[in-house]
């Protein structure tokens, strides 16, 4: 049994990989093109790095990673091998993403008029790509994992989680940016708190159970045309 379980978990390394790479790409997309490039900031170590950027001038793809790194040796602790090396992987190709549009192309999203769609294209592709890598088991830096814990642990979604924590580091955003970039940053962390939960709970439901659901009520519906007919 435990050779089948291992043999399971190898098959699907591709298609885990595939997502992680494809979320971890979307998140740093969007925290350089659309968070730096209209002045927004974001929740978690990405935020702390954001701010680290604005004040210092850091880049926030080694900064973060720099971050990540107590957190994933707990993780390893905790969790296991296999958990801290899909987290691993995710906050490793973030920084590669970030590190790349960084280096190949200036933000050129300029949405400082109407940052009301700023906060709601950051939250939406944010949230969709952190579920997408959290969906397959992994993680994308070291506040998701504690994210995954503290909800795991409380029983919590994982989404209000994430808000909560990213309101806390935003708070620190106050003191560096202004009121206003401040306020639809939350906006966009709540967005990406719903975005999460929706995406890591996502359920299609399978096509036999689909069949078996309409199949009792074509029947059902059959019957009675067949007694109308009889009555008439």
């Amino acid at each position: 049994m435990r050779i089948t379980n291992e043999k399971t978990f190898f098959n699907k390394v591709p298609q885990q990989t595939a997502v992680m790479l494809l979320g971890t790409c979307m998140l740093a997309f969007a925290y350089y093109h659309i968070n730096y490039a209209n002045h927004l900031s974001e929740g978690g170590f990405v935020g702390l790095a954001l701010l680290g950027k604005y004040v210092f001038g850091l880049s926030p793809a080694w900064s973060v990673f720099l971050l990540d790194v107590p957190v994933l040796i707990a993780a390893w602790l905790i969790r296991g091998w296999r958990f801290a090396a899909q987290a691993l992987l995710g906050a490793a190709t973030f920084s590669l993403f970030y590190s790349g549009f960084e280096w190949l192309s200036p933000p050129l999203i300029n949405l400082q008029g109407n940052l009301a769609v700023a906060s709601v294209l950051s939250g939406v592709l944010t949230g969709l790509g952190a579920g997408m890598v959290m969906r397959v088991g992994g993680a994308t830096g070291g506040d998701d994992i504690l994210s995954l814990l503290i909800s795991q642990w409380k029983g919590w979604k994982l989404g209000s989680v994430f808000f909560v924590s990213d309101c806390i580091v935003l708070l620190l955003s106050l003191f560096y940016l202004p009121f206003k970039e401040t306020m639809y940053t939350i906006f966009a962390v709540w967005i990406a708190g719903q975005t999460i939960t929706l995406t890591v709970t996502f359920r299609l439901r399978p096509a036999a159970e689909s069949v078996g659901k309409i199949q009792p009520a074509a029947g059902a519906a059959l019957t009675g045309v067949q007694r109308a007919g009889q009555s008439s």
